[in-house]
């Protein structure tokens, strides 16, 4: 894998969530219909959960913070994340609040309808800042995820911003996928919290989607060099059934997907940067992290639920 230089400390902090998918297409959320679940869920919950699994290769660490509700959907989040190696020292237990949750509905054209719960749930009662910085310094934290989806409600987007620029100014590194959801989005704050994270951060890793939003009309090559004449390290274009493509200072690595049947893309995305950004951060080479996040990705797609599909190493070196 190329030499580790010590033990890998990936961090996240967001939505906790459970997540119910509909059993029938088309349905968009609107009509009877049955559901599956409750699925742990919530896409920095994925994230660390992947992060988790890949760093236990090589005695790494993955922490997060959050919280949920003290019910039976937040045992179902807490004993996911514990079984598989996260640290829930920073994950809060909220009483008298349930647990967040989404439920999705797949349509024939591939499309996705949520519907959330995270403003009134425990997902958005995260600890403090203070305390989540102090957690996360302390153990000795070396790149700090954030999923833009925990940048829908005020709040959360307030101690995301903070606690990224706290710790980048402690050195550590910022990763930042966009996953921009129209259903979280509840005022411009959204998209210029985003924006702010993206300039700090040495990890940027956007879906197609994303980049038609933040780069409107501009090709991989322009928006990608800017990016990294300025804090990005790597950047990153996730593209689906189309594959990847990133670059850093070295050039650019293309890479197709892999031919596998989709049971269920939600989670893909997230499964893709956690193992990208876990071996990045242990020292691995752009193309090597790259088709091992690639296989991850396409393993993830195969399995109902969103973090049902997350993989060990040695699984992702399976598929590849």
């Amino acid at each position: 894998m190329g030499p580790v230089r010590r033990p890998v400390v990936i961090g996240s902090i967001g939505e906790l969530l459970v997540e119910f998918v509909c059993a029938e297409k088309d349905g968009r959320n609107l009509v009877s219909a049955p559901y599956v679940g409750p699925f742990p869920s919530g896409a920095p919950g994925i994230f660390i959960d992947q992060a988790a699994r890949v760093a236990a290769s090589f005695g790494g660490r993955a922490l997060f913070a959050g919280a949920v509700g003290d019910d039976a959907f937040g045992s179902v989040i807490l004993d996911r994340l514990v079984a598989d190696g996260v640290d829930r020292g920073l994950i809060r237990v909220v009483p008298g609040v349930p647990t967040g949750s989404a439920f999705v509905s797949y349509n024939s054209d591939g499309s996705r309808d949520f519907v959330f719960n995270i403003a009134h749930s425990a997902a958005a009662r995260l600890p403090a800042l203070e305390e989540i910085a102090t957690g996360f310094l302390a153990a000795g934290i070396w790149v700090l995820h954030i999923s833009g989806s925990m940048l829908g409600d005020a709040a959360m987007r307030a101690v995301g911003l903070a606690l990224c620029e706290k710790l980048a100014n402690q050195g550590v590194a910022i990763s930042i996928d966009p996953n921009i959801r129209g259903e979280l989005i509840s005022d411009a704050g959204y998209i210029e919290a985003l924006r702010l994270i993206i300039a700090m951060a040495a990890y940027v890793l956007p879906s197609d989607a994303d980049a038609e939003v933040l780069y409107p009309g501009q090709d991989f090559d322009t928006w990608s060099g800017r990016l990294l004449s300025g804090a990005a390290e790597v950047v990153v274009l996730k593209r689906g059934d189309q594959g990847c493509i990133g670059r850093d200072a070295s050039g650019t690595v293309a890479l197709s997907a892999h031919s596998v049947t989709v049971v269920d893309p939600t989670g893909a995305g997230d499964c893709f940067c956690a193992t990208l950004v876990t071996l990045l951060a242990a020292g691995q080479p752009l193309a090597k992290a790259l088709a091992r996040a690639n296989a991850a990705g396409a393993l993830a797609v195969q399995k109902l639920g969103p973090m049902e599909g997350n993989s060990s190493l040695a699984e992702i070196d399976g598929m590849n």
